[in-house]
């Protein structure tokens, strides 16, 4: 029953890779884990491009001196690589979506909460890797969606606190792979691992105080540009999140969030962006909630138009 029940897994997860079956992976609502949600559309779908009608920012330099004009995008099909990363734990799931052979960054997007059913194939996260892979967007950068440990296929087991020695071994697959500067993006509790990930860097150059709870870590030279944040949490079922590293990371920050976030009154996440050093945003979507649910677009045009700005 127990090998049965493993190649049937098997043969599904190869199904899901080569596009013949639609994905269906869980969010992070409720106690138990749901998997009917489909989270990933079916091949062939296309995000229609919105207008960027933001104002050019004066915020660009950090990621200015890499950038290549939108107009040099190639349209290439896009294809999909699985990855097995070595993880601080055992091995960690991994999906590439490859890019631009001229891409002049590459990304890496953190699933939300794996305790309450977050994976890679997440809906938020799936969109917002497409938001800088698919060349309809303007980026066509390679983007890689990982597990972490004890989510998926991933060895280990889940901590809440060490899945950010996770994120730094996927960034550091990512520099050794494709010798470029990197956007990091993180959904819930994804971004706030992402957010510690990329303050544990940032002490490594500066000295500068990291975000509490950051264990000690082998921490690798890693170029990281920009940092977004969807839906970063505030307190989740009694457990509080603190940012206090906010203050001394200097690269360009974007926070997204809905003005209906169960897991991040607004007025609260205003009030944790504005300790934040220079450059930063916060973008709040009318109507969102936590999930993005029915503002997924609106949740890619944040994304892209600020990027776009950063790179000009």
């Amino acid at each position: 029953m127990i090998s049965t029940t493993r190649r049937f897994r098997r043969n599904l997860k190869r199904k899901i890779e080569r596009g013949m079956i639609p994905i269906s992976a869980s969010t992070e609502t409720g106690s138990h884990p749901r998997v009917s949600v489909l989270e990933e559309p079916p091949a062939g779908h296309v995000e229609r491009e919105l207008p960027d009608s933001r104002p050019a920012s004066q915020d660009r330099r950090p990621l200015a001196a890499h950038s290549r004009p939108e107009s040099k995008v190639r349209h290439s099909s896009a294809s999909i690589r699985s990855i097995a990363l070595k993880g601080p734990a055992g091995r960690l799931e991994a999906v590439l979506n490859q890019g631009s052979s001229d891409a002049p960054f590459a990304a890496l997007v953190c699933h939300p909460h794996p305790v309450f059913g977050g994976t890679l194939h997440n809906k938020v996260v799936y969109h917002a890797m497409k938001a800088l892979n698919d060349p309809v967007w303007g980026f066509g950068w390679p983007v890689l969606r990982f597990n972490f440990r004890g989510a998926g296929l991933s060895e280990g087991a889940h901590d809440g606190e060490a899945e950010v020695g996770d994120v730094l071994a996927a960034l550091d697959w990512l520099k050794n792979k494709f010798q470029l500067p990197l956007i990091l993006v993180g959904f819930s509790f994804g971004a706030a691992m992402a957010l510690r990930a990329v303050s544990t860097l940032d002490q490594t150059r500066t000295s500068s105080p990291a975000c509490p709870d950051v264990r000690d870590l082998s921490v690798p030279d890693i170029d990281v540009r920009a940092l977004i944040a969807l839906g970063l949490p505030i307190e989740v079922r009694g457990y509080a999140y603190r940012y206090s590293c906010l203050r001394n990371l200097s690269i360009p920050k974007l926070f997204v969030s809905g003005d209906r976030d169960q897991f991040a009154p607004s007025a609260e996440l205003s009030a944790i962006a504005s300790t934040a050093a220079e450059p930063k945003r916060l973008i709040v979507i009318p109507g969102a909630d936590h999930f993005f649910s029915g503002q997924l677009e609106p949740m890619q045009q944040a994304i892209a138009s600020w990027l776009k700005e950063q790179i000009q």
